[in-house]
């Protein structure tokens, strides 16, 4: 598996948190939220297709509803593969973060 941006990374978890209310704005907001930083929606969109093409997310639209004046929405879906992807991810920063309690002692030392 190759290994994923942080912002693609970040995305796909949102995307699995948001579950059936996966579509840009709530990504968007979601991410905004827990990260403390804004995200563009070009921060956001970018990542979502890389994802759809890896196979990771796929999208579907929703019927036109007045409330968009007559447009659909685009939502996305994470797919097994996307679950696996996630799964590995956080094992690798388990790995990589082990015994990082040493930085703060680095910290306080300089």
């Amino acid at each position: 598996m190759r290994l994923l941006s942080r912002a693609e990374e970040l995305v796909l978890l949102a995307v699995w948190k948001l579950k059936d209310d996966a579509s840009s704005i709530p990504i968007r907001e979601h991410l905004t939220a827990k990260t403390g930083k804004d995200w563009s929606f070009g921060s956001v969109f970018a990542p979502l297709e890389r994802l759809e093409k890896k196979g990771l997310l796929r999208s579907t639209l929703t019927e036109p509803t007045n409330i968009r004046g007559g447009r659909s929405k685009r939502v996305y879906r994470i797919t097994s593969f996307g679950r696996q992807a996630l799964a590995e991810m956080s094992r690798i920063q388990a790995a990589m973060w082990e015994d990082a309690s040493v930085l703060d002692a680095e910290t306080e030392e300089t």
